[in-house]
């Protein structure tokens, strides 16, 4: 292959001629962690001593929501086998390449023998950590990964690991700080749309809940009309490609306009299917139930996800946001011993408090334009995800130099 000038091709691939590959054990010790001795459990009543098992790790740190420990009169067994701050750990059995350092609250607990930790780093912590989540590494992690009941990524391997490295700590430092930076950014609008989302849910318990003038109903008195969906033979694949929408359960979003399956004319004769209309609820009643949306085109629907079109003078939206609401109550009245479902005329049966139509229109209003937002958050935090993955081949391979 034609090289860039200034580059040059290495076990890790192009890297500028300043760079140079070395191995983990050039800079770093790996050591393991340990596990109980047999016959001891973990506790959850909180002592000195937290253990940080593989479930609690997850890319780049520790969730500290159900973190265990060791009790007391075993700690002195397993003392020697703890993670501390200036470390990095990285799972090796069950899921494996899981990497990320743990937080000041846990400096010193002790770490699961299915996982190892980076200690005596010789070079930026920041730097290694985000080569190890990338490419590099967790490509090479999937190719070695060992074969079995339970995979297993051995020690000597990972101290052979090859890494690329800039000729100065200062460029190091600056590449991690970099994509630390977009990271932070990154967990910003995360935790913006999580608290987004809370505030929607706690606004829909208010709005939903029954006020003067509301009548009860059930739902079959605002329903003009709801029938299950249909799927043809899926032996002949004369049945599916054609120019007809056709929604299955990944489908299902706020407003569906687009669909992953289709069928043909004969397909869609050969299924109990109706198309519906634009504005229709679509709705999943069997194996996964409760999701909800309505469609913007013209669409069939698969087995078990029911279209259901309103009355006048009751709102679409209204309904699909109380359905949302009451995924709970669906899933409490399903039936079936394999596999759940919820049949249209036991959903007819529900009975629900329902304002007058303006009502309906200013109550559905308020919670679409919550949901504009939090949709606008996610096209954001995609966009910087994008740029996220842009920034780390292009700084962890030196294609652009932050000296």
């Amino acid at each position: 292959m034609e090289l860039k000038k200034g580059y040059k091709l290495t076990e890790v691939g192009v890297i500028p001629m300043d760079w140079e590959v070395k191995l983990v054990e050039d800079f770093a010790e790996v050591k393991s962690g340990k596990r109980l001795p047999l016959g001891h459990t973990l506790t959850n009543r909180e002592t000195p001593h937290p253990y940080i098992r593989v479930v609690d790790m997850y890319q780049g740190g520790v969730s500290l929501d159900a973190i265990q420990y060791v009790p007391e009169y075993i700690y002195p067994v397993i003392k020697n086998y703890r993670i501390f701050k200036e470390d990095i750990f990285i799972s090796v059995a069950g899921t494996l390449g899981v990497v990320g350092v743990i937080p000041e609250n846990l400096n010193g607990a002790n770490l699961t023998e299915n996982a190892n930790r980076f200690t005596n780093i010789k070079c930026d912590k920041t730097f290694l950590l985000y080569v190890l989540m990338s490419w590099i590494i967790q490509d090479r992690i999937e190719a070695e990964r060992t074969m079995g009941a339970q995979p297993k990524l051995a020690l000597t391997r990972i101290r052979r690991f090859e890494i690329p490295f800039p000729p100065t700590t200062s460029e190091q430092i600056s590449i991690g700080k970099a994509l630390l930076d977009i990271d932070s950014l990154i967990n910003g609008i995360e935790k913006l749309i999580e608290k987004k989302k809370n505030i929607k849910q706690g606004a829909m318990q208010k709005l939903f809940h029954p006020k003067k003038g509301w009548e009860v109903k059930t739902l079959g008195d605002l329903i003009a009309e709801i029938s299950d969906g249909g799927t043809p033979p899926t032996s002949s694949p004369n049945n599916f490609g054609g120019q007809i929408n056709w929604v299955v359960i990944d489908d299902i979003k706020d407003e569906i306009y687009i669909t992953k399956q289709t069928l043909t004319d004969e397909g869609f004769s050969k299924s109990s299917s109706r198309l519906w209309k634009p504005e229709t609820i679509i709705l999943s009643t069997g194996a996964t139930i409760g999701e909800v949306g309505i469609a913007k085109i013209y669409t069939a629907t698969k087995q078990g996800i029911c279209g259901i079109v309103v009355k006048e003078n009751v709102s679409n939206i209204f309904l699909k946001y109380w359905l949302v609401k009451n995924k709970n109550l669906l899933l409490s009245i399903a039936q079936g011993s394999s596999i759940k479902e919820v049949r249209p005329p036991t959903l007819i049966k529900f009975e629900i408090n329902i304002p007058e139509y303006e009502e309906q229109i200013k109550i559905a209003t308020i919670l679409s334009d919550m949901d504009t937002e939090i949709a606008a958050l996610e096209t954001k935090l995609e966009k910087y995800k994008n740029v996220k993955t842009g920034m780390m081949q292009n700084l962890l391979t030196g294609k652009i130099r932050l000296v």
